[in-house]
């Protein structure tokens, strides 16, 4: 979140667009930002500010930490994020780029959002195959042992990985998750090098799945394009021949959802 002042924001911000303007602030700052940043950066009265914030509070869009008092987003702002991300007509355009990428692979495809300590499906177009991996629209998974969890986890900054990976002990799923913080930063250093994410069984036995990052113009990651299969249909080293058609299907998503418009 840049620290300048926005010029004459007393008299350019609609009392009605505040409140959507300092929960804005919060959700671009990527991390807990306290009231006197965000009365910094708004130009705003300081009042108006705590007032709003207030509110905003009250209403389930922000949400302060326990220890600093920090403001984040709340589950209501969350719910309202998925919501969007998640809609048809919106979703249209992504959702046409989504199918033809499965009809190419021959496998189920879907876009997955970071939402806290977990992934969170909110596009999938299902393979025709009988037998395929059931995991709808709205399907929570662990972070550490999926191909988008990884990718989220491996472009983090390094204090907020280290939080999610220490927070608690990493869970097995599989013989083949990572459990040691150690070996799974390793991991993560060389998925961000790469820009993939990989699952080699890991989340559930008998299933592969590879995941590229979809980026905005900051070089921060919107969301992710990931493809799973059976092992015993496509092992991951046969999914690894269709990561050029993945890195296709990430860039027009970019350019359709993640940059500005004067950026397209």
């Amino acid at each position: 979140m840049e620290s300048k002042a926005m010029p004459d924001s007393k008299n350019t911000v609609p009392t009605i667009l505040r409140g959507f303007v300092v929960m804005e602030k919060v959700v671009e700052a990527q991390r807990p930002v306290s009231a006197a940043e965000l009365i910094e950066v708004l130009g705003l009265p300081k009042p108006s500010v705590h007032r709003i914030l207030q509110q905003l509070e009250e209403e389930g869009l922000v949400q302060r930490e326990p220890i600093n008092r920090r403001y984040l987003p709340g589950v209501r702002a969350q719910a309202l994020a998925h919501g969007v991300a998640s809609h048809k007509v919106l979703g249209a355009p992504r959702h046409a780029i989504l199918r033809a990428l499965s009809e190419e692979i021959g496998e189920t495809c879907n876009c997955t959002m970071l939402d806290g300590d977990h992934t969170v499906y909110f596009d999938r177009v299902e393979s025709n195959w009988p037998f395929r991996i059931q995991l709808p629209v709205g399907s929570h998974l662990p972070l550490h042992c999926t191909s988008s969890g990884k990718l989220f986890l491996a472009h983090m900054n390094v204090r907020q990985r280290k939080q999610l990976i220490t927070a608690a002990p990493l869970k097995r799923y599989t013989n083949r998750t990572i459990t040691d913080p150690e070996i799974l930063i390793e991991e993560l250093d060389k998925i961000e090098k790469e820009n993939l994410g990989v699952d080699n069984e890991e989340f559930m036995a008998g299933m592969a799945a590879l995941a590229v990052p979809v980026f905005n113009e900051k070089n921060e990651v919107c969301f992710t394009i990931a493809v799973h299969a059976p092992t015993i249909r496509k092992p991951l080293e046969e999914l690894r021949q269709y990561i050029p058609s993945l890195k296709r299907a990430s860039a027009a998503m970019a350019i359709s959802y993640c940059h500005t418009q004067e950026q397209r």
